[in-house]
């Protein structure tokens, strides 16, 4: 299956958005997941260029069949961050009538972001598979970050979002964040096997992705050993 699974790990203002100065800045990354032999393709986290993006999609032909969202943020989602107007997932259902699939606790908080209704967005429970062609994608509800926060399992790969970076996890001291979850979260996510390759919502980092057992040796959010030291650690 790995012979068939499409992976490409998109980088804003390097890959994409290259004149958008919030691109530059916010780093993020941009997923695209598909099938090789039906050339069938999801985007993770559309924001930014959203025209440019759909081009690559395009220019390695490759069709876009869906799009999934880590969280409600509008540097992954779209929509108004620090007086910018951010393109997401708007823009993309303009281009492309194709389901979004978010985190059931998410649905009230991306479309008062986004501005797109909620019958343009499929709900989802932690983990609910979704196929691409052959290739299936497994939905972890890891909240903390947000109320409805998600990752993707597919093929080895972890897309996680800002749940989990290379150095790091996402704040807790934003609306929705809660520190309890993360723990919770977080100790999930290191339960998965040592070589399934994490692949982070941003590059805060030098490495564009890393082996989770490098990630939970060298990653200081992972050093306390007990939720009540992590909080006293993360806890706000």
């Amino acid at each position: 299956m790995n012979d068939r699974l499409y992976f490409r790990q998109l980088l804003s203002g390097v890959d994409f958005a290259t004149q958008d100065q919030m691109a530059q800045q916010m780093v993020n990354f941009v997923y695209l997941i598909g099938d090789r032999q039906t050339r069938e393709c999801v985007i993770v986290d559309p924001a930014y260029a959203v025209q440019e993006i759909s081009d690559i999609v395009q220019s390695e032909d490759m069709k876009l069949v869906g799009a999934l969202g880590t969280h409600y943020h509008p540097d992954h989602v779209g929509g108004k961050m620090m007086g910018w107007n951010i393109e997401g997932i708007s823009s993309l259902l303009e281009l492309n009538e194709i389901p979004v699939h978010i985190q059931k606790k998410e649905m009230e908080w991306v479309t008062k972001t986004t501005g797109v209704s909620a019958s343009h967005l499929t709900s989802h429970e932690g983990g609910d598979v979704i196929h691409v062609g052959e290739i299936a994608i497994t939905l972890l509800h890891t909240p903390g970050h947000t109320p409805g926060s998600q990752c993707f399992l597919v093929n080895g790969n972890l897309v996680s979002g800002d749940t989990l970076f290379l150095e790091g996890c996402g704040r807790t001291d934003l609306p929705g964040s809660n520190p309890d979850d993360m723990y919770d979260s977080l100790k999930m996510l290191a339960s998965l096997p040592g070589d399934t390759i994490v692949y982070p919502g941003h590059r805060y980092s030098d490495p564009a992705c890393l082996a989770l057992g490098q990630v939970r040796e060298t990653n200081y959010v992972f050093k306390p050993t007990t939720k009540e030291g992590w909080l006293q650690w993360f806890g706000h």
